[in-house]
């Protein structure tokens, strides 16, 4: 029921804002314009009288499952044990540079994020794993710096940041009242490298984070709900309108060459930079892997001559894609404030869409590469 409410409240403020626009651009006569359009109410009873009927279908169809000790994760709609229902999840920052690889803990995570850290150095990227089950990390990262729009994003989770630090410019975002983080004080691990890259969340060290902090390890009341809404029964986007086929894609993002390629025998896209396979020596080498693909076009700002920026993550009727299941669809995504939760809607209906059960990947393009992306 929440997840029609959602939608129904989605399209309501979408059709309200048209409204107001459309009213403001006529003017009235007063003035030499053209009186504004008037609103055809039977129009909104009809589509009320919709609704009832769809809520009623609906009504009648099977009772979800149930499995005892278990219940569906907000975050990937998986079976989980019921006792963590209630835990905030952890976001933690990891270097994406190649002296960092292999990256240890990666397929633990439940979402990543792959965003531009800088404009110099090709462009670089930096991952930010959402992790929900983190009391069974024996070793996740390595970890780095944080930057503002991983403060927004982390948010979106009511996550807690995981990071060492980063550029002043955190400093005023890491002060609002909705943000959480550990920064610094994680384990090292002696792997042969220099020291920005030893740096790991391992056994023990979040029990020892949450105890010296002020934080509850449950979500807090700037939690703002769920944030992605997922599919029944598996979603084939054949099924729900015009598609592109989409087996692999290669996202413009230069220094790593980050591609994603569907894999048939899984059901789930595989994960490669630097022209190779990502995978995590934690689990037996398993490549990072994931049912959902969320790509946007984003602008940003250049905050110095260094290379440091943000991302503007606030934004709406900007376009994007959904990928699963070897095909993907247009997008737009609407991000209405700084720890609301990133909205994905179907460009053909204006619903807000769903997602297959399992984890998703979700890359924020620089807006001017975004025509570059590759898609196969």
């Amino acid at each position: 029921m929440k997840k029609m409410n959602m939608k129904k409240g989605v399209a309501l403020l979408m059709a309200v804002t048209l409204a107001a626009a459309t009213m403001t651009a006529c003017g009235n006569k007063n003035n030499g314009e053209e009186p504004a359009t008037e609103i055809d109410f039977n129009d909104v009873s009809d589509n009320q009288q919709q609704e009832q009927t769809k809520t009623e279908i609906e009504s009648q169809e099977p009772e979800e499952e149930t499995r005892e000790g278990m219940y569906r994760s907000e975050i990937t709609n998986e079976w989980i044990d019921e006792g963590l229902k209630d835990q905030r999840p952890m976001a933690i920052m990891v270097d994406n540079e190649s002296i960092a690889l292999p990256h240890y803990g990666l397929t633990e995570a439940d979402v990543v994020y792959e965003i531009m850290n800088s404009t110099a150095n090709g462009r670089i990227t930096r991952l930010m794993a959402i992790v929900k089950d983190w009391g069974k990390i024996e070793q996740f990262g390595s970890v780095r710096s944080t930057r503002p729009t991983n403060i927004m994003l982390a948010a979106e989770w009511n996550a807690v940041l995981c990071h060492d630090g980063g550029p002043f410019y955190i400093d005023e975002w890491i002060a609002r009242d909705y943000s959480a983080n550990f920064s610094g004080g994680f384990s090292r691990v002696s792997n042969g490298k220099s020291r920005e890259f030893t740096e790991y969340v391992c056994t023990g060290d979040l029990d020892k984070k949450f105890s010296a902090s002020k934080y509850s390890t449950e979500y807090d009341k700037y939690y703002p709900g769920q944030h992605y809404f997922f599919s029944n029964t598996e979603i084939d986007l054949s099924d729900v309108g015009d598609t592109i086929d989409c087996t692999k894609i290669e996202l413009p993002f230069p220094h790593n060459s980050s591609r994603l390629e569907y894999n048939a025998e899984t059901g789930t896209y595989d994960y490669y930079e630097y022209g190779k396979a990502h995978v995590d020596p934690q689990h037996d080498n398993a490549q990072l892997t994931f049912k959902n693909l969320l790509i946007q076009d984003t602008t940003f700002a250049q905050l110095d001559q260094n290379g440091y920026l943000i991302y503007n993550a606030i934004d709406s009727g900007r376009d994007a894609y959904y990928i699963t299941n070897g095909k993907a669809i247009e997008v737009t995504w609407i991000k209405p404030s700084e720890n609301e939760p990133t909205i994905y809607l179907d460009k053909q209906t204006g619903e807000q869409i769903e997602l297959n059960t399992g984890k998703t990947y979700v890359a924020l393009v620089p807006s001017d590469s975004w025509n570059d992306i590759v898609m196969e």
